[in-house]
């Protein structure tokens, strides 16, 4: 095995709050001037695992913003020399994207780049295929890791077979909180908030997942603890038209070409999430979220091969999301509920008058388009995959300028010796 973890690190200039509609509107965005960044104790937890090949960094930034991110970037890495860490930005990129456009040159968009979640994730991806790695643990850097084994619980399991005799190829982890908790809070929401709650639907199909057997057929991705599989990543890309929730979206993909995702009760991250600078803005960004996996959804039974994915195969979450008219209707009572009583009223007001419906237009004019990327996708990666020079660049580019000398990488046989056999899941 030739584990690689992968860290996307978004960057802004400040915490301020975004305008609704801005592209480039990110979860977990750290402000440069913050003294110590998400992403330092992120890699410093990662100090005490096992195993530890290659850390890559994803830098994320705004292009006037890039040159500043890219040094604070390589000035935390510098310090984590054990980790072997490979810092990927704007430049590094380039040459990714080049071998991309040369397979697929007439392909629309950003689908492997820096800009936009979906893509974000296809470029850490590519450079783990282009350097040679069969598995990709991802990891998001507002997360803590918790204990020496997370590199072992992150492979357990992959390229093996479960007791029914089904491949797992793909596994999600799943999110403590600070009070160590792995549960949405499900606290009385205010009465503006109740239609767009999925605390209870979460609650419920987590309590079944914990309760069963160390792995099983998930409904959920934990992007920020999601490991995956040359053999699934070689042919699914991540879709990169989607707003947020790019790892549920990739369950969905991966589930219309035939793989699976599975859920590993035992391995977790602590998440640590800085607060979010607009609801209104997530807001926005979560109708045309959901209003485009069900244009989706609709748009792939009309595709020959592709396995039909139903709402009543996800339940009890995310079902009711994926249902039209439900989500209709929840998107227009909380739009109006919010413009009524809630905060960033003359936003939501904005919302209920016009922009759920272009949310649907969008929905509907772009609902074809990750088939279209999806069919060049694997010729993509078999061009990336061990390629020698690049990997050679890449290492060049990426390496932090005066990083300390390194320490001989961690013995990957600690892996090996815990993991079990075919048939053992």
């Amino acid at each position: 095995m030739n584990p690689v973890i992968v860290i996307p690190s978004y960057w802004s200039r400040t915490d301020d709050l975004v305008a609704m509609g801005d592209v480039g509107i990110y979860d977990h965005s750290t402000p440069i001037s913050k003294p110590l960044p998400e992403l330092e104790t992120c890699l410093q937890s990662l100090e005490q695992v096992r195993g530890v090949l290659r850390v890559v960094v994803l830098v994320v930034a705004p292009p006037a913003l890039d040159e500043a991110a890219r040094a604070r970037v390589d000035g935390i890495c510098r310090t984590h020399p054990n980790l072997n860490p490979l810092v990927v930005g704007r430049a590094e990129a380039q040459r990714i994207i080049r071998v991309v456009e040369s397979v697929a040159p007439n392909l629309e968009g950003e689908p492997c780049s820096l800009r936009g979640y979906g893509a974000i994730r296809n470029m850490g991806l590519a450079v783990a295929a282009a350097l040679g790695h069969d598995i990709v643990v991802f990891l998001d850097d507002d997360e803590v890791v918790l204990n020496e084994n997370f590199l072992i619980d992150a492979v357990y399991g992959i390229g093996l077979e479960n007791r029914q005799g089904l491949p797992i190829q793909a596994k999600s982890g799943y999110y403590i909180d600070r009070h160590n908790s792995p549960y949405a809070d499900v606290s009385k929401p205010r009465w503006y908030d109740r239609k767009w709650s999925k605390r209870e639907e979460f609650n419920e199909w987590m309590t079944a997942a914990l309760s069963g057997t160390r792995i099983t057929r998930s409904n959920y991705v934990c992007g920020g603890c999601f490991a995956v599989g040359a053999e699934v990543f070689c042919n699914v890309a991540f879709d990169p038209q989607i707003t947020r929730g790019e790892d549920f979206d990739y369950l969905l993909n991966l589930r219309m070409y035939g793989y699976d995702v599975w859920f590993d009760n035992q391995w977790y991250v602590r998440h640590l999430p800085p607060k979010v600078p607009s609801h209104a803005a997530r807001f926005l960004q979560n109708i045309y979220r959901w209003n485009y996996e069900v244009k989706k959804l609709a748009a792939s039974r009309s595709i020959i091969n592709l396995h039909h994915v139903t709402p009543a195969s996800l339940k009890p979450y995310p079902a009711p999301w994926l249902d039209e008219r439900e989500l209709r209707r929840r998107i227009f009572f909380t739009t109006l509920s919010r413009a009524i009583a809630g905060p960033e009223r003359k936003e939501y007001i904005e919302l209920l008058l016009s922009g759920r419906k272009d949310a649907e237009r969008w929905a509907e004019s772009v609902s074809r388009s990750y088939f279209s990327f999806q069919t060049y996708w694997p010729r993509i990666m078999a061009s990336l995959w061990e390629d020698k020079a690049l990997a050679k660049t890449l290492v060049t580019m990426g390496t932090p300028p005066e990083l300390e000398k390194r320490s001989a990488p961690k013995n990957l046989g600690s892996l090996d010796d815990a993991l079990p056999m075919a048939g053992e899941l």
